[in-house]
């Protein structure tokens, strides 16, 4: 009976260790092909005549990426000078008078400006007590300051944001006394594999450092 339940737990051992090798490998094939099916899908705006497919006779998988990094740097050159940013401006103006159209794009217009402007953004991983006292969540300093808010309350409030478990893309918005933040010294990086692995990946440098910290039992 012993050994039945030793070679058991031998073949849960193997078949664990085995998932957490090709686990990460599969997902991370996956997600890599999945971002270059869809930058592949920028070689539709060429012209069908000069797409890989008619000129090589077969299609080439990745070059898709390479367009659209080609086209990403010739909008940067372009909207950097006077008359690319007055065609930007005139663009704007056009989407901003479509009622629907109007609401997604400066959602996400603004979203990229907070991310990719701003040099705080995102770029600090702090704790706050949520949703109730005793109970701490992770999340990221995306705002030092909401003027209003602080205003309004009477001391310096701070945007905060709490990535959802397992989906980092998803989550919500938090507006707390600066008082009650608690910065970590985590990395970005860090704190997602953490919150996307539900607290099984937790940092070691700093789990030691804090070990450190402990005072040592007495001889």
């Amino acid at each position: 009976m012993n050994g039945g339940a030793r070679k058991k737990r031998s073949l849960r051992r193997y078949l664990v260790a085995g998932v957490l090798v090709w686990l990460p490998i599969l997902a991370t094939i996956w997600v890599v092909s999945f971002m270059l099916r869809i930058m592949d899908r920028t070689l539709l705006l060429l012209p069908p005549s000069y797409r890989p497919e008619a000129l090589v006779g077969f299609s080439l998988p990745g070059l898709g990426a390479v367009f659209a990094l080609i086209v990403l740097l010739l909008t940067g050159l372009l909207v950097t000078n006077l008359i690319g940013r007055r065609l930007v401006v005139w663009g704007e103006e056009l989407l901003n008078r479509i009622p629907v159209v109007r609401t997604v794009y400066g959602g996400v217009k603004s979203f990229a400006e907070g991310v990719f402007s701003q040099s705080n953004a995102f770029r600090k991983v702090v704790m706050v007590e949520y949703p109730r006292p005793g109970a701490w969540s992770i999340g990221f300093l995306t705002a030092e300051d909401v003027p209003e808010i602080s205003d309004k309350m009477g001391e310096p409030h701070v945007a905060v944001y709490i990535s959802a478990a397992l989906n980092a893309t998803a989550g919500y918005l938090v507006v707390v006394p600066r008082r009650q933040v608690i910065e970590l010294d985590m990395s970005v990086d860090e704190a997602m594999r953490m919150i996307i692995t539900c607290g099984v990946v937790v940092p070691h440098a700093h789990v030691d450092a804090a070990k450190a910290r402990l005072p040592k039992p007495a001889a």
